[in-house]
């Protein structure tokens, strides 16, 4: 059943509901970011490669001439680049107007944005050992930092899979709620929810 409220709390609702736009500014900042560093990383691409071909022009023809001129910094930078990539695609598609961009990546909800994320920043940091390992100047250093890296992995890897499970156990029971809801806000432009009597409590019990 649902609730009369008055004028003024039909107001605040609307005020309280389009607030979400305000999401926008985190989204361009983001996003500009992300093209900066695609930019940054194309950059760094043609250097590296101007460097290693013209090493190769002069003889010099080191197997890994290319790699190490390439250092790795490149792979991060664009993973960085993806990162911000997601998180504004990701914030955009869940607080403004979803896109078919982020249901095919997968994001639709925060536990999804935030697994993804999660995801990009393990790549990362393989990428970021590999190219300390790819230095290989002291091997017990070495170690200790892929050791390091390891336990952050490691504990990353939990995180993401106990997110999993909390989308998995959150759309058993609100799935219907939730798609009601974003299809009012989004296309039918309500703010207010309705609660209705069929829907499933969250603290119900499986």
């Amino acid at each position: 059943m649902k609730n009369d409220h008055s004028p003024s709390f039909d107001t605040l609702n609307l005020i309280l509901g389009r607030s979400r736009y305000l999401v926008f500014i985190a989204v361009l900042a983001v996003m500009i970011t992300a093209f900066s560093l695609f930019l940054i990383g194309a950059i760094q691409a043609m250097d590296a490669l101007y460097v290693a071909w013209s090493r190769v022009i002069h003889g010099e023809f080191s197997p890994h001439g290319i790699s190490m001129s390439l250092n790795l910094n490149i792979v991060s930078t664009m993973l960085e680049a993806v990162v911000f990539y997601l998180v504004g695609v990701g914030l955009y598609s869940l607080f403004i107007s979803p896109l078919n961009v982020a249901v095919a990546l997968g994001i639709e909800s925060l536990t999804d944005l935030e697994s993804k994320v999660l995801s990009v920043i393990i790549v990362i940091m393989g990428a970021t050992f590999l190219q300390h390992f790819v230095r290989w100047k002291d091997p017990i250093d070495t170690l200790e930092f892929g050791g390091s890296m390891a336990m952050v992995v490691v504990s990353l890897v939990t995180l993401q899979w106990l997110g999993h499970r909390a989308t998995e156990i959150q759309k058993s029971y609100s799935l219907k709620t939730q798609n009601r809801a974003q299809r009012e806000m989004f296309q039918e432009s309500t703010e207010q929810h309705e609660v209705k009597s069929d829907e499933p409590s969250d603290t119900t019990e499986s």
